[in-house]
C-alpha cells in the first residue's frame, strides 16, 4: 500500500490540477507491477512500479528507445522517476494476443507480428544490447537439471545422464553460437503482444539481448501459451523466412537449414523454460505457470523425437518419467 501511496503522489504532482483513478493493469513473473490512469476526460496511461531495490529501470528505457525508433510500437515514456522506480508510458490496451487470436484472425495477427519483429531485427547493432553468449546459453540451460529435474520432479541424475545432458547442451549451444545475430526481444509470445493501433503493441522486452535471430520466432510460434498445428505453424515461418529475406535479414538461404536452426532455438528456449516455471513454483510461490508445462514438455519431446542431435535427451525425458512416477508411488 505505500508503494501505491507514493506512486499516487508522483502522478499527482505530474498532474497536479487533474483527477484520475488507478486500477491494476497487470503484474508479471518479476516484481514490477503495472497500474492504469483514467483521467477525467477518459484518456488513460499506465504506470510502472519496479522497486529499486529489486529492478532496474535502465535497462527498460534504453531498450524502449532502441525499438521505438525501429518502428515498432512500444510504450512512449512520458515521464520517470528512477529513484522511486516509477515509469509513465502510453497505454496500449489491455487485449493480449493471447485474449484476441482465434483461427480466424491468427494469420492477420501473426502477420503483423512479423512485421514488428523485422523493424527490430533490421535496427540491430551490435554493441547496443548484452551479447546472448556462450554463459548466458549455458545458465539458462542449467535451470533445467537444477529446478526442474531436481526440485521439481525430485530425482538425481545419475553421472551417465549427466554426461549426456552436457552433450546434448553442448550442441544446441553450438547451434545457437553459429546463428546471424539481431536483437532480441527475448519474450516476443502471445502475452507481451497487445491488439492495439499500430499492431502490434510490444511489451516486456527489458531483457534484450544481440543474439541467435530465430529465437523470438520460437517464442512466437512455439509459444507456451497457445497451441497451433505444425502446419500452421511452418506456413508462418515461410512468411516470416520470405519477408526476412527481402528485407536483407541475413537468415540462412536454405528454408531447411533455416528450420533446423528454428527447431534448436526452440530446444534451447523450451529446456530453460521448464526451468524457469518450476523455480517461479518451487522459490517464488507462483503455481499460475505448472498448468503450460506439459505444452513446454511436448514441444521439447516433438524436437528430440525429430533429430538425432537430441536422442540423448529424448532418453533423459522418458527416463525422468518413469523415475517421477516411481517417486510417487
Amino acid at each position: 500500500m505505500q508503494r501505491q501511496k507514493q506512486l499516487t503522489e508522483w502522478l499527482s504532482s505530474l498532474y497536479p490540477d487533474q483527477p484520475f483513478s488507478l486500477a491494476p493493469a497487470s503484474a508479471d513473473a518479476s516484481f514490477r507491477r503495472y497500474f492504469r490512469a483514467t483521467f477525467a476526460d477518459g484518456s488513460t496511461k499506465v504506470v510502472m512500479d519496479a522497486p529499486p531495490q529489486h529492478e532496474d529501470c535502465k535497462p527498460f528505457l534504453h531498450i524502449g528507445k532502441l525499438f521505438e525508433e525501429a518502428g515498432a510500437h512500444v510504450p512512449h515514456v512520458y515521464a520517470q522517476d528512477l529513484t522511486q522506480g516509477f515509469l509513465l508510458l502510453s497505454d496500449l490496451g489491455n487485449t493480449t494476443y493471447l485474449q484476441a487470436l482465434d483461427a480466424g484472425n491468427a494469420r492477420q495477427l501473426y502477420d503483423h507480428a512479423i512485421d514488428a519483429l523485422i523493424k527490430i531485427q533490421l535496427a540491430s547493432k551490435a554493441d547496443e544490447l548484452p551479447p546472448y553468449d556462450e554463459a548466458l546459453l549455458r545458465r539458462e540451460l542449467n535451470l533445467f537439471p537444477e529446478w526442474y529435474i531436481a526440485k521439481h520432479l525430485g530425482v538425481t541424475l545419475t553421472e551417465k545422464q549427466k554426461a549426456k545432458l552436457e552433450e546434448v547442451f553442448a550442441r544446441i549451444i553450438k547451434n545457437n553460437l553459429s546463428q546471424p545475430c539481431v536483437y532480441v526481444h527475448r519474450d516476443f509470445h502471445s502475452r507481451n503482444l497487445m491488439v492495439s493501433q499500430p499492431n502490434p503493441g510490444v511489451l516486456d522486452f527489458q531483457d534484450a539481448v544481440y543474439g541467435p535471430i530465430t529465437y523470438d520466432l520460437a517464442s512466437l510460434f512455439k509459444d507456451a501459451y497457445i497451441r497451433w498445428e505444425e502446419a500452421e505453424i511452418i506456413d508462418w515461418l515461410i512468411r516470416y523466412w520470405e519477408k526476412a529475406r527481402k528485407a536483407g535479414l541475413p537468415v540462412r538461404e536454405d528454408f531447411a537449414d533455416f528450420y533446423w536452426d528454428y527447431e534448436m532455438m526452440g530446444a534451447q528456449r523450451h529446456i530453460k523454460v521448464l526451468g524457469i516455471f518450476a523455480r517461479l513454483y518451487h522459490r517464488d510461490g507462483k503455481d499460475g505457470y505448472l498448468k503450460d508445462m506439459p505444452l513446454v514438455m511436448e514441444y521439447l519431446h516433438k524436437a528430440c523425437e525429430r533429430y538425432i542431435d537430441l536422442k540423448p535427451l529424448l532418453n533423459i525425458l522418458l527416463e525422468l518419467n518413469m523415475q517421477a512416477e516411481k517417486n510417487n508411488k
